[in-house]
């Protein structure tokens, strides 16, 4: 049994650690504005890894991800000058497509600072929800640097995207749906990058189902996680590369390792091979279609990276935002 760590400090703009108390409380928030997703099985995965998969489809979440859930509670806690004034936030796209529309909806100017290399349908999108996008070099320039000086420099509120109580909470309603709807589960697995989903999902199963297991499976390439909790500190690594742009974090969040060392059974990593395989299964069996980073839980099942014969298992699909013409040239791929 992996020994009670010491309570890590909050990050300066957020609360203390979240509890499931305020998990349903951004249910409440979130109850009619965001979609109640999808639960879906496939009988073929099913009988390949003698299991009972639960998807719980945050690809069908309004913006396309699980990260309207966060963006949305935290933008709403928010004073009614707060809002006036405008939030500010970095993002490869998701927390950005998902800030933007949160902002809009609550009456609120977002200013993204997004990466050079961030796919192009992310940013259309972002743009489109009405956001004014400031793209910045994420290998020379630091970004929540950028989003500080921004956010002192116009009288901003940063949402960042994974390290805030609020952020955790909304993620964490993803999983409280699941397990009503999929009661009995033995694990929980989801994508791992900044650490907000895995977090919220962790803390919700752990203190919902205690017997649960809950991983979190990243890129290889992008293993800051998996070094963490084995150094049991949080890691910093150089801005990795590879598919699964939406995890390729350099780091996790303060908030979120101090959740993910109380309550993370394990942290696995799979390739960009076994991603486009997973993505491949995903469109081909069950006519979903799903990002990269979204792929990754599935991606760690089928290469045998969790044991999961014999137990009912739930995965979070985190997105389906992909530019289709990637799409198409991945999934065509050999494999």
């Amino acid at each position: 049994m992996r020994p009670e760590p010491a309570r890590a400090a909050p990050a300066a703009d957020s609360p203390a650690l979240p509890t499931l108390a305020d998990v349903r409380q951004a249910a409440l928030t979130l109850k009619g504005v965001a979609h109640r997703t999808a639960v879906l099985t496939s009988a073929t995965l099913n009988e390949r890894l003698g299991a009972q998969v639960y998807f719980k489809c945050e690809n069908f979440q309004r913006m396309g991800a699980f990260k309207f859930r966060g963006a949305y509670n935290a933008i709403a806690q928010l004073t009614p000058a707060q809002r006036r004034a405008g939030v500010v936030t970095y993002s490869s796209g998701n927390h950005a497509q998902a800030t933007a529309l949160s902002a809009r909806l609550l009456g609120a100017p977002a200013v993204i600072l997004m990466p050079h290399d961030s796919a192009r349908a992310k940013v259309d999108a972002t743009r489109g929800y009405g956001a004014e996008i400031i793209i910045y070099n994420r290998y020379q320039d630091d970004r929540e640097t950028l989003g500080r000086e921004l956010a002192a420099q116009r009288g901003l509120t940063m949402i960042p995207p994974y390290d805030h109580a609020h952020i955790i909470a909304g993620q964490g309603t993803a999983a409280l749906e699941l397990l009503e709807e999929a009661p009995g589960l033995d694990l929980i697995v989801t994508s791992l990058g900044g650490g907000g989903l895995l977090a919220g999902t962790a803390l919700t199963a752990k203190s919902l189902a205690p017997g649960c297991a809950v991983a979190g499976v990243e890129p290889v390439s992008g293993d800051d996680g998996l070094r963490s909790l084995k150094a049991g500190h949080v890691i910093r690594i150089p801005p990795p590369t590879g598919l699964p742009e939406g995890a390729l974090a350099t780091h996790v969040g303060d908030l979120n390792f101090a959740v993910m060392r109380r309550h993370v059974d394990e942290i696995v990593t799979v390739s960009d091979e076994d991603i486009m395989l997973a993505m491949r299964f995903h469109a081909e069996r069950m006519k979903l279609v799903v990002e990269p980073t979204g792929a990754m839980p599935l991606a760690a099942l089928l290469q045998d990276k969790l044991a999961v014969r014999g137990k009912r298992v739930g995965i979070v699909i985190s997105g389906g935002n992909v530019d289709l013409s990637r799409y198409a040239t991945l999934l065509a791929a050999p494999a």
